[in-house]
C-alpha cells in the first residue's frame, strides 16, 4: 500500500561532495552498535545523578534491555540514534539528557534540505493546525486547516507516540509541543520515516471534514542552490548588533518596557541588565514585561543576576546540588573536556555523609537584591514550554512576590529541580553519536513537594488558534490588559 523511502535520498540531497569523508548511508555492525550502547549504559548508570529520579531502577533496567535487544541487525547512524537512543533517553525524563548526531553528520547536513512530510503544524494538546505547506503548488491544504489524522493515525495518537522520542524534565510536556510546532516535518520524518505519499485527514475553515493524498516535499537542484545562496547572503547581512539583539533586547512603549532574554549564556548580559535597569529608572518605567519564552537556560549566575534587580528579599538558588562522583573515570576519554571536568569536580565538590559529592557554593550562597536601579513596579514574566533550566530557576526565584506575575504556560524546565550546571557530551566510539551527560542534580531552594511539573504560571494563557492565524501575541496582550 505504501513504499517507505530511505531517510537519505542522495539524488535529492545534492552537493554531497562537500562531505566526502562522511557517508550517511554507512551501516554499523550489530557488534559495533552493541558496544556503543553498552558503554553508554555503563556511563549513565555510574555517573548520571538523576537516572532514577523519575523512572525507578527496575523500569530503567527494562528500557536498557529493551533497547539492547532492538539492535538486531546493522544500522546507519541516523537509525541507531532515532530508533534506539531517542526512546532510551526519553525514558529517563531528564531534559538535560538527550542525543545528538555526530559532528560528521552535522557537517554533512548543513544547509541541505532533505525530503520530508510537507506540512508545518502548530501542535498543542491533541490538536494539529497547519501553519504552512512546503508544497507551494498544493492549493488544497491551507493555513488554518486542522489535521485530524496522518496515514490513518489520529492526531492525538501521533503526538503521544512522538513524545516517546523526545525528552523532558519530569512530566512537563510543554517543551515538546513547541519542538513539534517548530519543525514537525523533521520529527515526523525521523520518527515515522519518509513516505511517497501521505493520506491526510483534515477539517477546513468551514469545519468540513475531508481527506487527501499528498506527496512528500523535496527541493529540486536549482531550488537547493538558490536556497544556499540566500542563506549565505542572510548570514553575511546579520551585524554584530543584530546578533546581540536576537539574544537580548529592550524596547520601550508608552506604558511599559519589554525586555526579551532568549538565553542566559551569551550577549554580555550583565552589562545589558545594568544598562537596561538604569534606563528604566531614568524613564520612570512603571510596568516591565520580561519575555523568556525562548530562553532555554544557560549560566545560573546570570539568571540570578537578573533576579537581584527584581527580588525584594535575599534568596538562594539551590537547596542541594550534588554529583554521584568526584570524577568521570574510567570514562574520561569518552567525555568532552573530561580531564578538565575531573579537575573541576575535585575542586568544587565535597563528599558528605549521604555519600554524594556536594557543590557547596550553590547550597550555601545567598544572593541579595540590588539596591541601585532595583525595579519596584509591576512585572509580568512571559513563559512557556521553552522556558527551561536556568530560566525555570529564575521563575522559581521570583514567583510569589506580590508585584510579579508569571503569564503564559507551564515551563518545560522542572520546578522541583533539574540536572544541569555541568553537562558534557559522551561521544560513542563507533558511531560518534553524542549523548549529553548531566553531572549534577540541583534541587531548587523553597522547592515544591511534588516532583515532575514545570513552574506553573500565575495567569494561564494557552494557544489561541485565531490569534495564531492573525499573528497576535496572546500572552503579551494579556500582560498589557493586566497593567491597567
Amino acid at each position: 500500500m505504501r513504499r517507505l523511502l530511505s531517510l537519505l535520498l542522495l539524488p535529492l540531497l545534492f552537493s554531497c561532495s562537500v562531505s566526502r569523508n562522511y557517508n550517511p548511508n554507512k551501516k554499523y555492525s550489530k557488534a559495533e552498535l552493541q558496544q556503543d550502547y553498552t558503554l553508554l549504559r555503563n556511563i549513565l548508570e555510574k555517573k548520571h545523578p538523576s537516572l532514577y529520579w523519575y523512572t525507578p531502577e527496575d523500569s530503567m533496567d527494562y528500557y536498557f534491555n529493551k533497547g539492547y535487544q532492538a539492535i538486531s541487525d546493522s544500522m546507519t547512524e541516523l537509525q541507531f540514534g532515532w530508533q534506539i537512543l531517542a526512546p532510551l533517553t526519553s525514558a529517563i525524563h531528564c531534559g538535560h539528557t538527550s542525543f545528538s548526531m555526530s559532528k560528521g553528520w552535522n557537517h554533512f547536513i548543513k544547509n541541505k534540505t532533505i525530503p520530508s512530510f510537507p506540512l508545518y503544524l502548530k501542535v498543542w494538546k491533541d490538536t494539529m493546525m497547519v501553519l504552512s505547506n512546503l508544497n507551494r503548488n498544493d492549493t488544497v491544504i491551507k493555513t488554518g486547516y486542522f489535521i485530524t489524522a496522518i496515514n490513518g493515525i489520529k492526531s492525538a495518537d501521533i503526538i503521544n507516540y512522538m513524545f516517546h522520542f523526545l525528552g523532558e524534565d519530569g512530566y512537563s510536556e510543554n517543551v515538546n509541543y513547541i519542538r513539534l510546532s517548530a519543525d514537525f516535518p523533521y520529527f515526523h520524518r525521523n520518527i515515522f520515516g519518509l513516505y511517497n505519499n501521505y493520506q491526510v485527514d483534515y477539517t477546513d475553515s468551514n469545519g468540513i471534514a475531508n481527506s487527501i493524498s499528498i506527496p512528500y516535499f523535496a527541493l529540486h537542484a536549482d531550488s537547493v542552490k538558490k536556497n544556499q545562496k540566500e542563506l549565505k547572503l542572510m548570514k553575511n547581512k546579520i551585524t554584530h548588533f543584530q546578533k546581540l539583539q536576537n539574544i537580548r533586547s529592550l524596547e520601550f512603549d508608552s506604558a511599559f518596557a519589554l525586555m526579551t532574554v532568549n538565553g542566559f549564556s551569551n550577549g554580555h548580559l550583565k552589562n545589558f541588565f545594568r544598562r537596561s535597569f538604569r534606563e528604566m529608572r531614568k524613564n520612570k518605567t512603571k510596568n516591565l514585561v520580561i519575555d523568556i519564552r525562548a530562553n532555554g537556560g544557560g549560566d545560573i549566575i546570570k539568571s540570578a543576576f537578573l533576579t537581584r534587580f527584581l527580588r525584594d528579599t535575599p534568596f538562594k538558588v539551590a537547596d542541594t546540588a550534588y554529583s554521584v562522583s568526584d570524577n568521570l573515570r574510567p570514562y574520561t576519554k569518552y567525555i568532552s573536556s573530561g580531564f578538565f571536568n575531573n579537575i573541576g569536580l575535585a575542586f568544587v565538590t565535597h563528599k558528605k555523609k549521604d555519600g554524594k559529592y556536594h557543590f557547596g557554593y550553590w547550597e550555601r550562597h545567598t544572593f541579595r537584591p540590588k539596591r541601585k536601579n532595583h525595579f519596584n513596579g509591576k512585572i509580568f514574566v512571559l513563559i512557556n514550554g521553552l522556558t527551561f533550566s536556568a530560566s525555570a530557576l529564575f521563575c522559581n526565584d521570583v514567583k510569589g512576590q506580590s508585584n510579579i506575575k508569571l503569564v503564559g504556560e507551564e515551563t518545560g524546565g522542572g520546578w522541583y529541580g533539574n540536572s544541569g550546571i555541568m553537562i558534557p557530551d559522551i561521544t560513542l566510539p563507533n558511531t560518534k553519536i553524542r549523548v549529553r551527560l548531566p553531572v549534577f542534580r540541583l534541587v531548587q531552594y523553597q522547592h515544591i513537594s511534588v516532583k515532575g511539573t514545570g513552574v506553573i504560571p500565575d495567569i494561564y494563557v494557552g494557544p489561541n488558534w485565531r490569534d495564531i492565524l492573525k499573528e497576535i501575541d496572546t500572552k503579551l496582550e494579556r500582560a498589557k490588559e493586566m497593567m491597567n
